[in-house]
């Protein structure tokens, strides 16, 4: 593990393999590790670099502070990829990593290559979904962030991850996901007092990125739409369904995910 100062915060990454640059961002609940099934077969033909956002593990954070944003998490990303001498670059996201990418690529285009969103979490406005809203998703993540407050951290992790995966998924996870969620369960409390601002339909035809859509068949919820939605309006983008998958594909199957991720990016 590394850090690199940015804005103020020292940022842990974990760089694995040589060749271009990919830089990898998670999602909720999420840190460097997350990418780790896929380190392997990835950096056979890249320099991957699996960073960790601010408030997340190895960083032991109690929920209490200002800095758990979505503005601020892309401009660290940002400042990030702007410390490489070997850019444009391309960037990875997966599920608030996604919504993360797509920003960067909004604001900083000239930072990037070639991009790929895996389930790109956020939510729609009315441009892109005439029945946009707050979504049961959204809701049940704030009552899985009140259930931490309180100091149920086995119910409020068990809430947002069957949410995401279907009931009964959180209590099949295997001992070693299921601690990377419990080091940066507090994450959830910042989540939801962050007010992100949904995706519109201008913002998602204004992308100039070439972008791939990665998605796992069996994902349930909004997560799906939200790929359809923006993958519809991103000009030339790409999208690959991972059968017998679901959110956490390139876990579920990360030989196929890289294959896909790599045959993409080998494009351009």
């Amino acid at each position: 593990m590394q850090t690199l100062a940015v804005n103020g915060y020292d940022m842990a990454y974990l760089e694995v393999g040589k060749g271009p640059p990919l830089v990898c961002v998670h999602g909720t609940l999420g840190d460097f590790r997350t990418w780790s099934a896929v380190y392997g077969p990835l950096s056979k033909q890249r320099r991957v670099i699996s960073v960790s956002l601010r408030r997340f593990f190895p960083e032991h954070w109690d929920g209490v502070g200002n800095d758990y944003l979505m503005a601020q998490h892309v401009a660290d990303v940002i400042a990030f990829i702007e410390k490489f001498a070997d850019k444009p670059l391309d960037l990875m996201g997966h599920s608030r990593g996604g919504h993360i990418a797509f920003r960067v690529a909004q604001q900083r285009p000239d930072l990037l290559r070639r991009m790929v969103l895996a389930e790109p979490g956020g939510e729609l406005d009315l441009s892109l979904d005439p029945a946009a809203g707050l979504s049961q998703r959204v809701s049940r993540f704030a009552a899985s962030a009140e259930r931490v407050k309180e100091g149920d951290i086995e119910g409020g992790l068990m809430l947002f991850f069957d949410t995401i995966e279907g009931e009964g998924a959180w209590g099949r996870l295997p001992a070693a996901p299921k601690q990377q969620l419990r080091d940066n369960v507090y994450t959830l409390i910042g989540q939801v007092g962050e007010n992100r601002q949904p995706y519109t339909r201008q913002q998602a035809e204004s992308i100039r990125t070439p972008t791939l859509f990665v998605g796992g068949a069996d994902t349930r919820g909004p997560l799906p739409a939200v790929l359809r939605a923006l993958s519809a309006h991103v000009p030339g983008a790409k999208t690959a369904m991972i059968a017998g998958a679901g959110h956490w594909m390139f876990e579920q199957a990360p030989e196929e995910f890289s294959k896909i991720v790599l045959e993409f990016l080998a494009a351009g």
